[in-house]
């Protein structure tokens, strides 16, 4: 089979290789999956970017089962299946703990399978540990990624009077609001204008200050970003907000009854056309590194996929 791998000493995505290896053969509680779509994360590509040693390039796979590993009762071949791989993921076949997997509705095609779940968990996640409440108003950075754009319309769902869209590029601007913004502002700007309840941040780095300073005395940020960030107490204790942080890995391995609660919300928004998952790009397996610069550039609108 042919998988994406990156094995040089060096950083950047123009060294990911795809080679030829041996098909995986799934262990205990494991699942073989024939690949038909893997979103690329920002995670993942910074990860390329900054690790210097060998690394899996992991990510969300979407795809049918085509073998089960022992202890594994969930799942048969021929059930179709997404969900989060962390050795290698971009490949024709991936192994995929069932503990990880959630199935795909009928209906429902791998991209917007792999585009949907992972980043609408995520977006989901963050929104809960926000304790929206109806007619409240909501901060979303990183509008226009694979997340983001979920985030912006889960808000509504989740009761938001006031959406908030933050973009890197007001190029952006018809994209999000055709998803519901009702506001958009670039980084860059001065002034973030009127206040909001809470925060969703998926930047981190200097975005955190202007983003705290963009919520009400009393609001909250909640951070599920990968890319680190300092935050002043003093931008605290001035008007009693609070930030919160959030990872799905914990929830998701920590507390399974929640994330199956979140999964099956995420799939009613998604059947009742309350959530619409957005696909910037598709790209073979042969063309990753191309996929990765889309998402180092942020110039993607949507989930960027690759597609064996």
């Amino acid at each position: 089979m042919r998988r994406v791998q990156y094995e040089r000493g060096e950083s950047g995505p123009e060294v990911l290789e795809l080679v030829c290896v041996p098909e995986p053969t799934p262990g205990p509680g494991e699942l073989l999956v024939r690949v038909e779509a893997i979103g690329v994360t920002l995670p993942v590509v910074r990860k390329v970017r900054e690790q210097r040693e060998p690394i899996a390039l992991g990510g969300e796979v979407a795809g049918a089962v085509v073998a089960v590993g022992a202890g594994v009762t969930e799942y048969a071949e021929g059930d179709r299946v997404t969900g989060l791989v962390f050795g290698h993921g971009y490949a024709d076949y991936a192994l995929l703990s069932a503990a990880m997997a959630s199935p795909i509705p009928d209906g429902a095609c791998a991209v917007d399978a792999v585009a949907l779940v992972r980043s609408g968990l995520v977006a989901l996640g963050a929104l809960d540990a926000a304790d929206p409440k109806d007619g409240e108003s909501v901060l979303v950075t990183a509008a226009a990624s694979g997340v983001g754009h979920l985030a912006l319309q889960l808000a509504r769902v989740c009761g938001a009077l006031r959406v908030v869209a933050a973009v890197s590029n007001l190029d952006k601007s018809a994209f999000v609001r055709g998803l519901g913004a009702d506001e958009v502002i670039e980084y860059g700007q001065q002034s973030w204008g009127e206040p909001v309840d809470y925060a969703l941040d998926a930047v981190g780095g200097d975005l955190l200050t202007p983003a705290i300073a963009a919520i009400v005395p009393g609001g909250r940020l909640v951070s599920y970003s990968s890319g680190g960030g300092t935050i002043q107490a003093y931008d605290l204790l001035v008007g009693g907000k609070s930030v919160i942080g959030f990872q799905m890995a914990r929830i998701a391995m920590g507390q399974p009854e929640l994330y199956e609660k979140w999964r099956t919300e995420l799939w009613h928004c998604y059947d009742s056309g309350q959530v619409r998952p957005a696909v910037h790009a598709r790209f073979a397996l042969a063309d990753a590194a191309q996929a990765h610069r889309v998402i180092e550039q942020r110039t993607n609108l949507g989930k960027v996929v690759l597609v064996p």
